[in-house]
């Protein structure tokens, strides 16, 4: 292997990190870890997790996914990475949008609060996220990882169950998405961070306030 090659493996890894933990398969993610973790929220029935899943992933990802290529196609972003400032206002705004579809259409289902807190928090964080964008730059992948520690000791907390090996994978994933957008040169450091706060403590706060 060339040196050249050796130095280009770094690079791949961080795209390899940087598309698994996409911000948009954040939510996912999230409810994932919410009904798999051995809490009462674990034993929920199956074709409810299943219809919830269907929804998020419908919603939240595969129709933000949708729209990429036309707003490409009308020139309205340049790059599907969207690393423009600018560019990134209109596609969080029906990021927004979509979520608060997927509140509007969970709020009457027959679910544990804490599930529809989670979702209508991912809302009011991606609300944050666009005002925020509309001045200042920060890395919406940090964002995504920030937002996925903070469900996972809310978690812990809310039903007192030591969530250990959840944590730490999360802690080890976060470092990885943080140092892949370092890698990648697509953040500094201060737009990583403030992600990751972002993330952090705008879902925990949220959270809180609706429980």
């Amino acid at each position: 292997m060339s040196t050249d090659e050796k130095k280009k493996i770094p690079d791949i890894l961080a795209r390899i990190f940087s598309f698994t933990f996409h911000p948009l398969l954040i939510p996912a993610y999230g409810l994932a870890i919410i009904l798999s973790a051995p809490t009462l929220f674990g034993y929920l029935p199956f074709e409810l997790k299943k219809l919830l899943f269907f929804i998020v992933v419908i919603n939240n990802v595969l129709l933000p996914l949708s729209v990429l290529p036309l707003l490409f196609n009308r020139k309205i972003i340049t790059s599907w990475t969207i690393n423009d400032r600018k560019e990134r206002i209109i596609p969080l705004i029906i990021t927004t949008v979509l979520y608060a579809t997927t509140s509007f259409i969970i709020f009457k289902f027959p679910i544990p609060f804490f599930l529809k807190s989670f979702l209508y928090s991912l809302g009011f964080l991606s609300l944050v996220v666009t005002l925020i964008n509309l001045k200042w730059m920060v890395s919406l992948h940090s964002v995504g990882a920030g937002a996925l520690l903070s469900i996972v000791l809310i978690l812990s907390f809310k039903m007192y169950t030591p969530l250990v090996w959840y944590l730490i994978s999360v802690i080890i994933i976060d470092g990885l998405v943080l140092s892949s957008r370092l890698q990648l040169k697509t953040h500094n450091p201060q737009e990583v961070w403030l992600g990751f706060l972002t993330g952090f403590l705008g879902l925990a706060v949220f959270m809180i306030l609706l429980q």
